[in-house]
């Protein structure tokens, strides 16, 4: 995992223009996919699994994100979650290192979680991005990031909780659509992947806002870059 080294840029989809921080996108696996490794995709995926909550402490994963709740540990999932906040409450300092753990821990994470709703069928790596591109760039907390928001950030995101839960209720529906175009057809519906691309982008911003704390921005109430 490359958690030391500088985050590298996000490539959006094609055409996408973003006018929010954190960036998301999947390639769209314009080919026919593995039948067999969709049929056994959770079993093939139980290594990785088990890879990630290692390092990310050992908390539960969730399929799409890799989120867990803050526990007083001061991390949610692996996310440094407190440091931070405390840094930037009273130092104005967000660390690097932090930033990166926090970025690359993310973008692992957001790859099993791909290879999970079966949007690609080539096994996660643990280093190189493949076709999950998630970004967000490194703030300057002087002048980008409010001293007290942190400790609100949290709550002002619960109208995205709430929407988020009935959006992933219908991201597990389409992923068992998918898995049976996949099987019969060898394709996902582009329809599909695009909106359970979206709401995994919808997901992206909320915590990078209230949990990674990179962004004051509020999140936008969309699929769409």
């Amino acid at each position: 995992m490359e958690g030391t080294q500088s985050p590298e840029p996000a490539v959006p989809a094609p055409g996408a223009v973003s006018d929010y921080p954190v960036t998301f996108s999947v390639d769209y696996p314009d080919r026919d996919l593995n039948r067999v490794s969709t049929a056994f995709r959770i079993f093939a995926a139980i290594p990785f699994v088990i890879l990630v909550a290692a390092v990310s402490g050992g908390e539960r994963v969730g399929a799409g994100v890799g989120h867990a709740g803050a526990h007083l540990g001061g991390i949610a999932g692996g996310i440094l979650f407190i440091p931070p906040l405390l840094m930037i409450l009273l130092r104005k300092k967000y660390p690097r290192w932090w930033f990166d753990w926090n970025l690359q821990l993310l973008r692992l994470t957001n790859r099993l979680g791909i290879y999970l709703a079966l949007m690609d069928d080539r096994y996660p790596s643990t280093d190189e991005q493949q076709s999950v591109h998630l970004d967000f760039p490194y703030p300057d907390a002087k002048v980008d990031l409010d001293r007290g928001m942190p400790l609100v950030k949290w709550l002002l995101a619960i109208p995205h909780y709430i929407v988020l839960f009935f959006l992933y209720i219908g991201v597990f529906f389409a992923v068992i659509f998918a898995w049976f175009a996949i099987l019969f057809t060898g394709s996902y519906p582009r329809g599909v992947f695009e909106f359970v691309e979206g709401v995994i982008r919808w997901h992206n911003r909320v915590l990078g806002y209230a949990f990674v704390l990179v962004t004051d921005k509020y999140p936008p109430f969309r699929l769409q870059p």
